[in-house]
């Protein structure tokens, strides 16, 4: 049986199993990378990474496109609170760029590009970009 000791902490008996970075994060992490994608059009990510990204942003310009209050409120929910500029958020840039841009496409919205692998540990990079 193991000892009985503080948990979370380095030391006898602590911090056995504990995963460092919880979905949270990850969540978190999504979201800020689909924000980047949106402001600046094409985002530099790791494999595992690009292929959540191309879903989040699949069904950010879904909702985009359908345009209503509650489309709006449910990507407002996805979306950081990002200003391009004075007057413009990520936001009016999803509902007034970039839906106009796909409204005859009906998917394929966002392009994978494979890039060289990283220089510090050799992860195999995607450029992701909008295919219009």
């Amino acid at each position: 049986m193991a000892a009985q000791g503080r948990k979370n902490v380095h030391g006898k008996t602590g911090v056995r199993f504990k995963a460092g970075y919880t979905s949270a994060k990850y969540n978190n992490m999504l979201r800020n990378v689909v924000t980047e994608l949106v402001v600046y059009e094409k985002v530099t990510v790791t494999t595992g990474v690009s292929q959540n990204l191309v879903k989040k942003a699949s069904h950010l310009i879904t909702l985009a496109k359908r345009g209503d209050l509650h489309a709006r409120r449910q990507a407002a929910s996805i979306l950081r609170n990002y200003k391009i500029d004075e007057n413009t958020l990520a936001l009016d840039k999803l509902f007034n760029d970039l839906a106009k841009r796909f409204e005859g496409v009906n998917g394929g919205y966002v392009k994978v590009l494979k890039l060289q692998p990283r220089k510090g540990d050799g992860a195999e990079q995607r450029l992701v970009i909008w295919s219009k």
